[in-house]
């Protein structure tokens, strides 16, 4: 019988017997854990002596006698020689050292688990009768890849390690878009303090106890202003709680994760950020918009719709070669369409509205600069959104021209 135990290397003696190139994934992995590794071979081979300098460790141009042995916890004797295995391992047996026969897996006291790690939970296979390195592999592959979608229950029940906050971008909307790394972080989260767009049907797969704060705002609607969502992230976490900030698209492209970063590091709270999809590129993407396009577009300009017309976005909307994509500003067509006017912008500029991309609600209202207010108006467009202004948005960049003379399209195809 097999007894799986976690044992801690950090700080202990590992000696490592022989040096073929297949003994480099074994070294790698007692460093990794912090072990005092030494080696001892006549020869090594290329990637072995590669480890040897990367990371200073001893190496004897010999096989280890027993004196060698002394204050080592642990012997991993892979000479390549079944009876120079054999021997080492016996000298373990009679100095209670654990070991590990490479010969013979057998004959050892410790084998390595094939291994897979998911934030701090790590998961081992081994086979209970003979050595089947191959099928631990698979084992352990396939469960890494549940862990990694979040699709196991890897939420702490007990633990003294302190709180922290993740900012995890979720995309646009499909869970499925999310990061595996966020999906992960989710799953292990004890709160989830999370906006109203983005992939809030992943909140459905939480255990019942895990606390889900709402902080949507709506057009013209905040109900909780960023200090108090700042302070929220900031007492869970002082209290213990690993903390999960979920929004749509990405946390630093308007969606005010700076200052979420900013305040957790003020009050000293452990913080990191999770990459997601922004909006201003995979909406568009939806709707088959490359914001960047050879021979079309060069440069892309991301502007929030509220926000002020500056000289520097006028000047975008008027290069042939730009892109000009604003976030949240479907209230503010007619504003905007009127100041990019005024400044000279073509009125038969391509302009494309696309309304809650990659969602089964998705619609794209494909018109022109001069015409984009009343258009709008007309088809009802509607938050959530992403406009696009340049050439990339015009019909036919890389689809045939529809078949109808509306400007307004359900269901987007072009996916």
């Amino acid at each position: 019988m097999t007894t799986l135990l976690g044992v801690s290397l950090a700080g202990r003696r590992v000696v490592v017997v022989g040096g073929a190139a297949g003994t480099a994934r074994r070294i790698e992995r007692f460093v990794r854990d912090g072990a005092r590794v030494a080696v001892y071979a006549p020869r090594v081979a290329s990637e072995v002596e590669t480890l040897i300098r990367a990371h200073a460790l001893p190496w004897v141009r010999r096989l280890p006698r027993a004196r060698d042995l002394r204050g080592t916890w642990l012997v991993h004797a892979a000479s390549g020689d079944r009876r120079t295995d054999a021997r080492i391992a016996a000298l373990c047996e009679q100095r209670q050292i654990l070991c590990i026969n490479a010969s013979a897996a057998t004959h050892g006291t410790a084998r390595l688990a094939a291994e897979t790690r998911s934030g701090d939970v790590v998961v081992g296979a081994v086979s209970d009768s003979g050595a089947d390195p191959r099928r631990a592999a698979r084992v352990r592959n396939a469960i890494g890849e549940l862990l990694d979608r979040g699709a196991l229950p890897v939420r702490r029940r007990r633990s003294s390690a302190p709180g922290r906050v993740d900012l995890v971008g979720g995309g646009p909307g499909p869970i499925d878009l999310l990061t595996i790394r966020g999906r992960r972080l989710i799953a292990e989260a004890d709160v989830i303090v999370a906006d109203r767009l983005g992939p809030v049907d992943v909140l459905k797969e939480l255990e019942p106890d895990v606390e889900v704060i709402d902080v949507g705002k709506r057009p013209g609607s905040h109900p909780v202003p960023q200090e108090e969502i700042n302070a929220l992230l900031v007492s869970h976490a002082r209290a213990g709680k690993r903390v999960v900030r979920l929004k749509g698209g990405d946390s630093f492209v308007f969606g005010r994760g700076g200052e979420e970063v900013r305040a957790c590091h003020e009050a000293g709270v452990p913080v990191e950020v999770v990459p997601g999809l922004t909006s201003a590129v995979s909406v568009p993407q939806a709707a088959g918009i490359p914001v960047l396009h050879r021979g079309t577009a060069s440069q892309l300009y991301v502007m929030h719709g509220h926000g002020e017309v500056t000289e520097a976005a006028l000047e975008a909307m008027r290069q042939y070669d730009v892109t000009c994509v604003i976030l949240m500003g479907v209230a503010e067509i007619p504003r905007l369409a009127a100041t990019a006017l005024a400044a000279g912008v073509p009125a038969d500029r391509p302009v494309a509205i696309v309304e809650a991309g990659h969602t089964p609600r998705q619609r794209t209202t494909r018109t022109t600069l001069g015409k984009a207010a009343s258009d709008a108006a007309a088809a009802g467009v509607a938050n959530p959104a992403v406009i696009v202004i340049g050439h990339v948005a015009r019909e036919g960049l890389l689809y045939p021209q529809p078949s109808t003379n509306a400007h307004t399209l359900a269901g987007d195809t072009h996916r």
